[in-house]
């Protein structure tokens, strides 16, 4: 059975994030490469660091569609006012919650994110993903592990 939850939230909120837009969405390979160099990217000169500082500490990878384009980033809960950032509306209401557990921080989210659109939202018969983004999170885990979630706005199917 698909391991997932249905949470609701009360309120819309922002992330602010870094990010990428694809061009061509089904360019896998393209846009792996384009994402990781956005990460190195703010990673190295400091960016992302600035943003968590703002922000409670916790990263968050988003997907979402911008300017009708599939886009890509890292960033964090909340609106700041970053140069180069943008800030992005998640709207109130169903989300589906999707866990994931795994030994590589780097990993966890691109696996739960493949899982999620690798056939498990096919598997989810009373909720339809309707956007406009979702967010990965990853923490560390009491066991040495780690421990993720991905967020995805929703609506329940009726009949």
């Amino acid at each position: 059975m698909t391991n997932y939850s249905i949470k609701t939230i009360a309120e819309s909120y922002k992330m602010t994030a870094f990010g990428v837009a694809f061009e061509d969405f089904n360019d896998w390979a393209g846009n792996a490469a384009k994402t990781a160099a956005k990460k190195a990217e703010i990673t190295e000169n400091g960016k992302l660091a600035e943003l968590l500082a703002l922000a409670d500490g916790a990263e968050y990878q988003i997907n979402y569609v911008l300017d009708g384009k599939a886009w890509r980033g890292f960033g964090v809960m909340g609106e700041f006012n970053v140069e180069g950032a943008v800030v992005l509306d998640f709207l109130a209401g169903d989300y589906i919650v999707v866990p994931g557990t795994g030994a590589d921080k780097e990993r966890l989210a691109d696996e739960i994110t493949g899982k999620v659109f690798g056939g498990m939202m096919n598997e989810i018969t009373d909720y339809k993903y309707v956007g406009p983004g979702n967010a990965t999170s990853v923490k560390a885990a009491d066991n040495g592990e780690y421990y993720g979630e991905m967020w995805l706005r929703a609506k329940r199917i009726e009949g």
